[in-house]
């Protein structure tokens, strides 16, 4: 089918039959969904374009009808295709006149362009000869067609004006005179046709008609807009007067001169190609889009970009709202842009009120396809909304593209936030961490101001470290860019703690709110009003997200609105269930803090949200639900460690004490002891004096089971506490006078690491909770394997305690319960059993995330697969359990699989393979670690054994 709107609507089957569509509504979907033809037009959008912002009730049903009755008229149910949002046309674009229309308008343009007058007026006739009347002329007033009307009608003057520009080009000057009188009379406002008709008029020949045309533009101007004719036909009006043969076309006239109002940039745009096509694509969309962000994100930077690449409009108008002090300046100053005199003379009286500027700024654009780009909105926001809203509602050709730190907030507005540039994943590869565009972008400003600088090894981990610190805002790294000309950038990375005084020195030629990293953010401060700034400053004291009721508590002041205010003004972002600050406004707002003495009392209301929350998850995570509290714990482990941080530095025993014990369990499941043990034996040396045996007095009265928890935690990361053998004292006083009788459940685990399984263990208290006594039987299932070689008792407690895990469904403790059963099962020669088991084991390891303890299973599979002599099946466990070792940052790991790896080359008798891989596993061997240790021990062993095959036993290294 073919299908024209540029007129009255028609429908023609390939066979050139005529099909009448009958009903204006009918004819209104149509054309709604011609207009987006290949794209399924939303529900919610084909009920607004036929209904207004007021549908009737049961304007679905309607639509559905109307859909029903339009499939009827055309002979096809699947003419119209239903799709889960909404409808789409069966016909390609080509298929329609008003995408062949604006195809062809383009092609002439480019051509045009490239200097072929020839073809781009045979291309523009082509697309205006599909016009046969008014667009969208008989679809009954639907409220989309106004808008789409006048978008289409002011391509077809663009198009008529470009045609006559390549005609014109070709010298038939005389030929066009009467049409462009006809074009002009129309279109008595725009330059362009003025212009074409002087040069027709000068070219053939009539000097002075060309001259009085000019005369006529000048007039008509200053009556209709109080404006001047633009330089360019000032320019078209002299050469005349010169009489020069060949008179230049106005400069905005040439295709390929657009944004006439835009300033030319002076470095290049980088890293935002995919935010410039997609805010390009929404403008393209929507009539007014603003870009949000905070203050140096690069907003006015891209929203010049997208401007200078639209390709709705020919005229492009840029209005710098910064300098403004007062909203009512908002009008005057888009005046200004677009060239609008106020008139000299004042009202004639004094009850003659002037005349409003918005009325003026319409009048001027109505009949215009103009971008407004309002840059800077933020301090006069509700002006420069009134203003927005009043040009769109009169001016059906006009785009708005403003930029704000929060939002205009007018109906209609479509929001694209501008996110930082990105940055590379910590710890990538240096090539890789040079392709990421905030690397890029430091990279090439750094470059410019020395250019000496280099991107290398030594190089890049500073730049990469100095991106992160800023958060990726351009405007902050190109601050500190420019410092790479007196300081070098492993000095900028070291001094950015102190960002603010560091980043000092900008642009001279820029706003002033952009030449200090300071002052970009005072820009954002200065507009907040006296609860913003509250909440703003006392959410410094989060590290991470920050949850909604956890932000009401710890500030003392409403959360909803105020967050939701201050997102809007970007000075914080919404996020995976939880607000987000960046660093540099987190810095900004902690100093804030500093000043306000409110910062002891914040950080105190922070630590105790956080302590309630950790001491909350505590039981939980022995229970079913422990993978959820573990992943909310994960969300929250910025915070959590910034309580803890908070109680060291505070010396708050108590609650440092309490918040260490109810994240015990956390940190083991989530393999962070090391972080644990040197927080703990921190608040230790800090807060706790080493205590006398009975703690009658001490900071940790009353909390006797917690303190033990702490002390063995900066026993097992060896933490290098002061105190610490004090400290072990205390604790071994305690649990001898404890016994089985521990209140703690996961204190019964630490302990018996430390001090083993008691052969009282054996008949344990009845009054023990359930994870407990699953625990006593995984301990004496272990003692009874390794310490008594009893290996069917020891299956049968470990069977017991797996039973017991499962009843709970708690992971860790099936996992390793599954773990020790295979071994069993592998050493008396059962090696599918032992098989299974390890996979289940795996399997529920893998659920934690817990890659230690995977790579550890995968370790024992593999070495009973050496004793077996299946090498092949060991060699894939020992590289997936490296593998997962490596994710889990553990080098005995690594170290442990490299020696499992040389077992195998020496089983196959490859010596010097296997002697190649003992040195490799030494090396990653860490000094210090007891685990370490061990595997340093069997490497020597395999060592010597090498050398006693080679009869070398002088070569193996002392143990």
């Amino acid at each position: 089918m073919r299908f024209g709107v540029l007129g009255p609507t028609e429908v023609w089957t390939s066979g050139d039959r005529r099909i009448e569509v009958g009903g204006p509504r009918v004819r209104a979907l149509l054309g709604l969904l011609l207009l987006d033809a290949g794209r399924v037009v939303a529900v919610p959008r084909l009920i607004d374009g036929l209904y207004g912002e007021e549908p009737p009730k049961g304007a679905a049903n309607a639509l559905q009808s109307q859909v029903s009755r339009l499939r009827r008229m055309l002979g096809d149910e699947g003419a119209v295709e239903s799709h889960p949002l909404g409808y789409r046309i069966s016909a390609e674009p080509e298929e329609v006149d008003a995408h062949r229309f604006e195809r062809l308008a383009v092609r002439g343009r480019e051509a045009l362009t490239r200097g072929d007058s020839s073809g781009a007026a045979a291309l523009l006739r082509e697309a205006l000869d599909l016009w046969r009347g008014p667009a969208l002329a008989d679809m009954g007033g639907a409220p989309y067609v106004r808008a789409h009307a006048a978008r289409l009608e002011e391509l077809r003057i663009s198009a008529a004006e470009d045609r006559m520009e390549a005609e014109l080009a070709l010298g038939r000057h005389s030929a066009l005179v009467a049409e462009l009188r006809g074009l002009v009379a129309a279109h008595p406002l725009r330059e362009r046709l003025r212009g074409h008709l002087m040069r027709a008029l000068h070219g053939g020949g009539r000097q002075a008609e060309a001259l009085t045309a000019f005369e006529e533009t000048r007039r008509t101007l200053t009556d209709e807009l109080g404006a001047d004719p633009s330089a360019e036909l000032a320019a078209l009006h002299l050469a005349i007067l010169r009489g020069e043969t060949s008179a230049p076309p106005p400069a905005e006239a040439r295709p390929g001169v657009r944004g006439r109002g835009l300033p030319a940039q002076l470095t290049n745009l980088v890293g935002r190609e995919d935010d410039v096509a997609r805010a390009g694509r929404l403008l393209e969309r929507t009539r007014l889009v603003t870009l949000t962000g905070f203050g140096g994100v690069g907003k006015t930077r891209l929203a010049l970009e997208v401007a200078a690449r639209h390709r709705r409009s020919d005229e492009v108008c840029l209005v710098e709202l910064a300098p403004l002090t007062d909203g009512a300046d908002v009008a005057p100053a888009v005046l200004g842009a677009l060239g609008l005199r106020e008139p000299v003379l004042g009202p004639p009286g004094p009850d003659t009120a002037a005349p409003d500027p918005a009325e003026r700024i319409a009048s001027a654009v109505r009949d215009r396809a103009l971008l407004l780009v309002l840059d800077n909105c933020e301090h006069v926001v509700e002006d420069a909304a009134h203003l927005a809203h009043a040009l769109l509602s009169r001016c059906p050709a006009l785009r708005v593209l403003a930029t704000a730190r929060e939002p205009l907030g007018i109906t209609g507005e479509a929001l694209y936030p501008v996110p930082p540039l990105e940055l590379p994943p910590p710890g990538a590869a240096t090539e890789d961490a040079r392709a990421y565009p905030a690397v890029r972008l430091f990279a090439e400003r750094a470059t410019a101001v020395r250019p000496g600088f280099a991107m290398d090894a030594a190089t890049t981990p500073h730049v990469e470290r100095v991106c992160r610190m800023l958060d990726g805002l351009p405007l902050a790294m190109e601050l500190a860019a420019a410092r790479t000309r007196s300081l070098p950038i492993e000095e900028i990375a070291a001094r950015l703690d102190d960002r603010f005084a560091l980043l000092s020195r900008g642009s001279r030629t820029a706003q002033p709110r952009h030449r200090t990293l300071r002052a970009v953010v005072e820009w954002s401060w200065d507009l907040l009003d006296g609860d913003e700034r509250a909440m703003a400053r006392r959410l410094s004291a989060f590290a991470g997200g920050i949850p909604l009721e956890a932000a009401g508590r710890v500030s003392g002041l409403p959360a909803g609105e105020i967050l939701s205010s201050l997102a809007d003004r970007s000075l914080v972002v919404v996020g995976d269930g939880h607000y987000h600050m960046l660093e540099t406004i987190r810095a900004f707002c902690a100093e804030r803090l500093a000043e306000s003495g409110e910062e002891e009392r914040v950080r105190r209301a922070h630590l105790r949200c956080f302590l309630d929350l950790a001491e909350e998850a505590e039981p939980r995570l022995r229970r079913a639900e422990q993978l959820q509290w573990l992943r909310r714990l994960d969300d929250e482990h910025g915070n959590l460690h910034a309580a803890m941080r908070y109680a060291v530095e505070a010396g708050a025993a108590e609650e440092g004490i309490r918040l260490v014990a109810a994240l015990s369990p956390y940190w083991m499941l989530r393999g962070r002891r090391s972080e644990a043990g040197l927080l703990a034996g921190e608040l230790l040396d800090r807060a706790v004096p080493a205590p006398a045996a009975e703690l009658a007095d001490g900071p940790a009265a009353g909390l006797e089971e917690e303190y033990v928890q702490c002390v063995l935690e900066a026993a097992w990361a060896g933490s290098g506490c002061r105190s610490l053998p004090g400290h072990l004292g205390a604790a071994e006083s305690i649990m001898r006078r404890r016994g089985t009788a521990v209140r703690r459940p996961f204190l019964m685990l630490m302990w018996g690491r430390y001090a083993g399984v008691s052969g009282g263990a054996a008949n344990p208290s009845p009054h023990l909770d359930g994870w407990s006594r699953a625990l006593l039987h995984l301990g004496l299932g272990y003692r009874h394997a390794w310490v008594e070689g009893d290996a069917a008792a020891a299956e049968r407690e470990l069977s017991r305690a797996l039973a017991g895990f499962g009843e709970l469904g708690e992971r860790w403790g099936m996992a390793t319960a599954l773990g020790e059963l295979a071994t069993i099962a592998g050493a008396r020669g059962d090696t599918a059993g032992s098989a299974g088991l390890t996979e289940e084991a795996l399997g529920l390891a893998g659920e934690l995330g817990a890659h230690e303890d995977m790579a550890d299973l995968l370790y024992r599979r593999a070495e009973a697969s050496v004793g077996r002599g299946d090498l092949d099946a060991a060699r894939d466990d020992f590289e997936r359990g490296a593998d997962l070792g490596r994710r889990a940052g553990v080098p005995e790991s690594s170290a442990r699989a490299l020696h499992g790896l040389a077992e195998i080359a020496r089983a196959r008798g490859d010596l010097a393979e296997a002697r190649r891989l003992c040195w490799a596993a030494l090396a990653e061997c860490p000094e210090g670690w007891f685990t370490a240790e061990e595997i340093r021990r069997r490497v020597h062993v395999s060592l010597d054994r090498i050398a006693a095959v080679e009869g070398d036993a002088v070569s193996a290294p002392d143990a």
